[in-house]
């Protein structure tokens, strides 16, 4: 296939071949800064961190179905889509480096900040794409949420209320099957999980997650909807995350490790892309070589980037809660000041 065959529609997608191209090779990127993460972590230059390797499918394929001036309400895994969408690895990286710059998109980049506790971010996306609605605008919102977090009644809220008031947003679930330690078959009854969003009067959507084509899909048309003015679309997609659930947790303790492994070597979301962009003919595995060796580069960048940051003036801890601070913490703040001096890491 030339050049100008790939600009022409893919068979079976929306998508174009130089599209799936650039969808591979963010996925490659993702993987790598995500393996680069964990190792970090590993050598205690950031915190406990949250990886997503065998769910790049999932959230490039989102993330490339998206608009600029669309809103992303992540989770504390969303860092393929977000960065797609425009935040800078180096600042994902600041974020599990513990810095309050990490917290902080870009201006015009429409990515709130990571959200820890479970499905409370399902309702501010639902918020804003109530206010796009009212002000006529084009953008949509999209929150996102693990299988665990439709346990949570966050999720109910958001699912009723987009449902209610048809409002351009899609809930984007990523089921890797577990919450934590907790199996799917113990936290719902039902078969799948794109069938509750019926009850909402909402549309349930069920893909495979590990295909980046299908996720796309499912999402462009979802968003396509919403801009119509079709409301609401809950999106599942059906994937496996690797590795556990944080650094903090070992899987091994509650996955059969075959099991993983089967997800790895059978369905794994790179070798998929890779092997449909190999037979249309539009990639070669010199190219491929030289993508994850590119990949090598930028992620260190960005580390060397986070590593050169100043130390974090320690004062900041005191800095976001409150107009005026109570008394109590005043007397936390001098303590601190005496042990530590008035600048920065000691």
């Amino acid at each position: 296939m030339n050049h100008t065959d790939q600009q022409e529609r893919a068979e079976g997608t929306m998508l174009t071949g130089e599209q799936m191209i650039e969808m591979y090779k963010w996925m490659v990127t993702v993987r790598h800064f995500d393996r680069r993460a964990v190792n970090l972590q590993r050598s205690g230059r950031i915190g406990t961190y949250a990886a997503l390797e065998g769910q790049e499918a999932a959230q490039v394929g989102c993330g490339y179905a998206l608009e600029k001036q669309d809103w992303l309400f992540p989770t504390y895994r969303e860092h393929g889509v977000s960065m797609v969408h425009g935040v800078p690895m180096t600042t994902v990286f600041l974020y599990w480096n513990g810095r309050p710059e990490g917290c902080m998109a870009p201006e015009g980049v429409n990515v709130f900040p990571i959200s820890v506790p479970i499905a409370t971010q399902l309702p501010h996306a639902v918020g804003a794409a109530w206010a796009s609605k009212l002000k006529g605008e084009n953008s949509i919102a999209v929150g996102f949420v693990g299988d665990g977090g439709t346990s949570e009644g966050d999720f109910h809220e958001a699912m009723n209320f987009a449902g209610v008031m048809k409002l351009p947003v899609i809930i984007f679930c990523q089921n890797n099957g577990y919450a934590i330690s907790v199996p799917l078959s113990k936290q719902t009854a039902t078969e799948t999980l794109a069938e509750k969003a019926a009850a909402y009067g909402v549309e349930g959507i069920r893909v495979d997650g590990q295909d980046a084509v299908a996720v796309h899909d499912a999402v462009k048309y979802a968003a396509d909807k919403a801009r119509r003015g079709e409301g609401p679309t809950f999106i599942e997609a059906v994937t496996y995350r690797y590795g556990s659930h944080t650094t903090a947790d070992d899987h091994t303790r509650y996955r059969d490790v075959n099991e993983a492994e089967m997800w790895r070597t059978e369905r794994d979301p790179i070798d998929r892309l890779k092997a449909r962009i190999l037979e249309l003919g539009i990639w070669s595995e010199e190219q491929d070589q030289a993508l994850w060796e590119e990949a090598d580069k930028v992620v260190q960048k960005s580390i060397e980037e986070m590593q050169a940051m100043p130390p974090v003036d320690h004062n900041r801890i005191f800095d976001y809660s409150y107009a005026e601070l109570p008394w109590h913490l005043k007397e936390q703040r001098e303590e601190m000041r005496s042990l530590y001096g008035n600048g920065g890491a000691k």
